[in-house]
């Protein structure tokens, strides 16, 4: 289905911003590492099976980072070829926003170590952390930069190294988990609206329902909370799985909403990648079509901050998503946070 034509929807950013210019992908990429991690494998270390996490999960395989690579090289390696394919030397960019939680250290920001790494010399570089809405947040913010002028060309990148935090202990999350990165090259295109509205949402009420809480200054690391394996990720499956469905389909039909659209006009949806059942969830209850829905879970696992920005890179690689189609990216993780973006490729 053809996307509708510029007069066909509304830009809710029209009403609020009369000086403001819009904000276009102009291009994204994404790295993974080489070494898969197979459920066969996983069968080896865990009381679990290949037939078992299909099953729950949909993941058949995911990547893990090597020893020593880390958050920085999974971001700067995506990041490169973001630029590269938008044409874009590294000295043009004026900001770097780097949404993660598993950074090289707790500080400096991650964004700072992408920044050396990749030579944008002249960006200025901070880190966000929203868990795996962490991309659709820093796709706003980033925007902002743009829309009011401040910055011409932003950098938003969702990296992770899951594999650092992730309990290999525990049959019910080390299945999940994967590494990897995507970038997005944000500038304004005239000929385009770009991002058109992104709806973000938290509800800290919920915090523990998926968390770390090992590392920071509530339980700094000591020899207790090491044994505790508290610097591992904890998560409450079957609650966090409720959550999301109904938090990504309310973000989903307000950003709808805000523009005037339906899900049949929506070319290509793409959900966060974090389980197989959430994902059918929430397509039916929108009444999205199959063939709108982009999906490369079973390779990848979850991926934190970095699925929708993978995802949107491997649809656009594959031809799933033209110059003026509308995109909807979707997300839901820790915090409680969630968010739905919808775009004028």
């Amino acid at each position: 289905m053809k996307s509708p034509g510029p007069q066909r929807f509304k830009n809710p950013r029209a009403k609020y911003d009369f000086r403001g210019r819009t904000c276009s992908i102009m291009a994204v990429g994404s790295y993974v590492p080489q070494r898969v991690l197979t459920n066969a494998e996983l069968e080896r270390t865990v009381e679990t099976s290949d037939e078992w996490i299909v099953t729950r999960t949909g993941i058949r395989e995911r990547r893990i980072a090597a020893p020593d690579e880390y958050t920085s090289d999974l971001a700067a390696k995506a990041a490169t070829l973001a630029l590269q394919r938008a044409g874009i030397a590294p000295i043009e960019v004026d900001l770097i926003i780097q949404a993660t939680i598993t950074p090289d250290m707790p500080f400096p920001a991650t964004a700072c170590l992408v920044q050396q790494k990749i030579g944008a010399r002249r960006a200025a570089a901070f880190d966000l952390e929203a868990a795996c809405s962490g991309f659709i947040f820093a796709l706003e913010v980033g925007q902002q930069f743009i829309m009011s002028r401040t910055y011409d060309t932003v950098l938003v990148i969702g990296a992770e190294k899951l594999s650092s935090i992730t309990n290999w202990q525990d049959r019910n999350t080390c299945v999940l988990f994967g590494d990897g990165a995507g970038a997005a090259v944000l500038r304004n295109r005239p000929d385009a609206h770009g991002l058109l509205t992104a709806c973000i949402g938290a509800d800290g009420d919920k915090a523990a329902l998926l968390s770390m809480p090992g590392g920071g200054s509530r339980n700094p690391a000591t020899h207790a909370t090491v044994d505790a394996r508290l610097h591992f990720l904890r998560m409450e499956g079957k609650e966090v799985f409720k959550n999301a469905v109904n938090a990504m389909i309310t973000a989903a039909n307000e950003a709808m909403r805000r523009c005037e659209l339906e899900i049949g006009q929506i070319k290509c949806v793409i959900p966060h990648q974090a389980n197989r059942r959430i994902i059918d969830a929430v397509g039916e209850r929108l009444g999205a079509r199959p063939d709108q829905l982009f999906i490369n879970l079973e390779r990848y696992g979850n991926t934190s901050a970095a699925s929708v920005a993978i995802a949107l890179d491997e649809a656009v690689q594959q031809g799933r998503i033209q110059r003026g189609d509308l995109v909807m990216l979707l997300a839901f993780g820790a915090g409680l946070t969630w968010g739905a973006a919808i775009i004028e490729w």
